[in-house]
């Protein structure tokens, strides 16, 4: 079994998400420090211009829009793309309110826990892939910077429905339910719950 290294960072629930300021295509700035959402600010990172998958994607968020504002919940789509492909996705993939944010480095990708593929050359929209991108990411961050949900992906098939999200905003504000999958060292919450354990309980 070979030992494996990497820089890649996983996210935890309720722990502070990395600092993110990303240009947008059209002018302006995202950064998600300033964001003035009311309940979650919705980012999605996806793979870049090139990708087919992402094109279906991001319009369906583009429809989604108005119902994601009604709730208090503010949409950023990032890639690692440049202005130029960034400023066609939004001109050739009929965004025209989707907020595009371009130029994420591939050190800010894995900070985020994203996973980072190699160019297979030309996709299907006869557009040639970067030497390295990212793979998809959807994350859900409270207004005070932590993570409430997160869904990151290898590949970019079988992404997260936002119908799904918007039900379950939905379901979370109405029940104030909490972020899950917090626990970050299962030891160390064991050896908490053994120690707080009765003394029958331990033998």
């Amino acid at each position: 079994m070979n030992d494996l290294t990497s820089d890649l960072t996983p996210l935890f629930p309720r722990q502070q998400v990395p600092a993110l300021m990303v240009w947008l295509a059209g002018g302006g700035v995202f950064e998600l420090a300033t964001e003035p959402s009311t309940t979650f600010t919705l980012i999605v990172f996806y793979r870049g211009r090139h990708c087919p998958v992402c094109r279906s994607y991001l319009r369906s968020l583009e429809e989604h829009l108005d119902q994601f504002s009604q709730r208090g919940v503010g949409v950023v789509a990032i890639s690692t793309d440049t202005l130029e492909r960034a400023e066609g996705a939004k001109a050739d993939w009929n965004l025209p309110r989707l907020r595009i944010g371009y130029g994420l480095t591939l050190s800010d990708a894995r900070r985020w826990g994203l996973f980072v593929s190699t160019s297979r050359g030309k996709t299907s929209l006869g557009i040639e892939e970067p030497a390295l991108f990212p793979e998809p990411g959807l994350f859900l961050v409270r207004p005070d910077g932590t993570l409430f949900f997160s869904s990151v992906q290898s590949m970019p098939f079988a992404r997260p429905r936002f119908d799904d999200i918007l039900g379950a905003v939905d379901y979370v504000l109405k029940n104030d339910y909490p972020p899950r999958g917090e626990v970050v060292d299962l030891e160390e919450v064991a050896a908490s719950r053994t120690s707080t354990a009765p003394m029958d309980a331990l033998t």
